[in-house]
């Protein structure tokens, strides 16, 4: 193009140039075109995009409900919260809590129904944002926001071992709990236990207030072990809601189930499958024998005292100084330092109220007695299996000792 001679701002075409301005006027309707349509109208179906292209401007038939309604306050934690739809299905659910931390759940019911996958945290704001279709793909959507109950009454659970701990291959998970639970199966739901390397775990409900987990067999050395507590916002009586949500994290160490012989009086000690040391032992004596059975250490004091009406002996006994003591039970039965008996009973005589002794020195100072090097080379978790005692196999809820449970009776239903 080159400008018309004596008027500014015209232009006139060179030879050759009419078919250029043409197909610059085309494109320029082609792109009116293409803008105005939007990318429903593209496809030539009348969806969304009405006929001709035209857009649909008819409300979506589909009809969406949040409940509880919005704005909501004392919601219950479960049951009580859904979305659904009629006349249409639903593409999209998303909730949040207060901290904008993602609630997960599900739509089922051929699209029709979305329900959270666990319950709801006790006194905690949740929005929600819900989209569906119609037949016609028209979209309706929905927003509400709600706030959880805040409990009057609340319990959590007393939990062992330690985050954090290494532990015995014979430790299980042990819950107690602060009040009695009614609802167990809710409870449970609440609580995940896993391994890795991954193993079958199961719980056990002993009475209504604590709740084990553990698997088949012993663990298997260097295992790690979770316990995930989403207690928050479950009602474990009526009108009691768990407060409590944590993570636990612990290591199985390596493998020591010690047996003791109550009839040969010795103990051997062995460890990943290998015996590395037998000791001379004295046990209950016959009118209070040991019991049977297998125990797990569930505590160390390297000093305590014993005081025999502690455990219905009356006053037969109270030694202010016992060295070197694990807790084997709950109802008082140790394995422990013996310094006030005769060195030559060891291997000899049962001689304890149902305790295990092991040869000892006075104020556990000396570290080459059997019970200084056993204390030293134990850990909590650490197995203890009694025999040949004349007295029954130990409760397994008496300490932590599930493993006297047959694995068929652990799993079944209380």
């Amino acid at each position: 193009m080159q400008p018309i001679s004596g008027t500014p701002g015209w232009w006139r075409c060179r030879r050759g140039s009419r078919t250029g301005a043409a197909l610059l006027i085309g494109a320029v309707l082609l792109g009116v075109t293409a803008c105005g349509g939007g990318a429903d109208a593209a496809d030539g179906s009348g969806r969304n995009g009405g006929k001709g292209g035209e857009v649909d401007t008819r409300p979506s038939r589909a009809e969406l409900k949040i409940a509880p309604k919005d704005g909501a306050k004392g919601v219950d934690t479960s049951g009580e919260f859904e979305v659904t739809v009629t006349k249409g299905r639903l593409t999209s659910v998303e909730v949040a809590d207060s901290d904008g931390k993602a609630v997960d759940g599900r739509i089922t019911k051929g699209g029709t129904v979305w329900k959270p996958s666990r319950h709801l945290q006790t006194s905690t704001k949740y929005t929600v944002d819900a989209v569906a279709k119609d037949a016609d793909g028209r979209r309706a959507a929905e927003h509400a926001s709600f706030t959880t109950l805040d409990p009057k009454a609340t319990f959590i659970g007393y939990f062992t071992p330690e985050d954090g701990s290494e532990v015995g291959v014979g430790m299980p998970v042990s819950i107690r709990f602060s009040r009695g639970i009614t609802d167990p199966g809710a409870v449970e739901k609440g609580i995940e236990v896993t391994a890795s390397p991954s193993v079958p775990i199961e719980g056990h409900w002993f009475g209504n207030d604590r709740l084990d987990f553990r698997p088949e067999e012993y663990w298997k050395p260097g295992t790690k072990v979770t316990l995930k507590l989403a207690l928050d916002g479950v009602e474990g009586r009526p009108g009691v809601y768990g407060k409590q949500a944590k993570t636990v994290k612990f290591t199985i160490g390596r493998s020591q189930v010690s047996v003791v012989d109550a009839k040969s009086k010795k103990m051997t000690v062995e460890r990943d499958g290998k015996v590395i040391k037998k000791i001379p032992i004295t046990s209950g004596s016959p009118s209070n024998p040991t019991y049977n059975g297998q125990m797990v250490i569930s505590e160390k004091y390297r000093v305590t005292r014993m005081n025999g009406e502690t455990v219905g002996f009356d006053d037969e006994y109270d030694i202010k100084d016992v060295p070197h003591a694990m807790r084997l039970s709950t109802s008082g039965t140790f394995i422990h330092g013996n310094y006030w008996a005769g060195q030559w009973t060891f291997g000899r005589q049962n001689a304890s109220h149902g305790c295990v002794g092991l040869f000892d020195a006075r104020g556990g100072g000396d570290k080459s007695t059997p019970a200084a090097w056993f204390f030293r080379n134990s850990m909590i978790g650490d197995v203890v299996e009694v025999k040949n005692s004349k007295d029954k196999k130990i409760q397994p809820d008496n300490g932590l000792n599930g493993w006297n449970m047959d694995w068929d009776e652990w799993k079944a239903d209380q």
